[in-house]
């Protein structure tokens, strides 16, 4: 499995998705990677729709159908409903 964590520098859910990652993989193996997204267009080319962005072998599980590429802050809802950032 690969997982690739886009996020824009200074993100401060950035450290919380690395988190929550290395809780969840609990030791399993998997292929992480991080990479500052610094232009629209990259975020485009890598499907970024905000920051940060998570992806499992290259898809987003998370994904807003229609969703615009964006270098923002990104908000995710939990399974109580609440908004977070991560």
């Amino acid at each position: 499995m690969r997982i690739t964590v886009l996020t824009v520098a200074g993100c401060p859910n950035g450290p919380v998705v690395a988190e929550r990652l290395t809780q969840v993989l609990d030791g399993r193996h998997a292929e992480v990677e991080r990479i500052e997204v610094e232009d629209p267009e990259q975020a485009t080319r890598l499907g970024m729709t905000g920051s940060p962005t998570v992806l499992i072998d290259g898809v987003d599980p998370f994904a807003v159908p229609g969703a615009a590429a964006s270098l923002s802050c990104r908000l995710y809802r939990g399974p109580d409903g609440r908004v977070e950032g991560a």
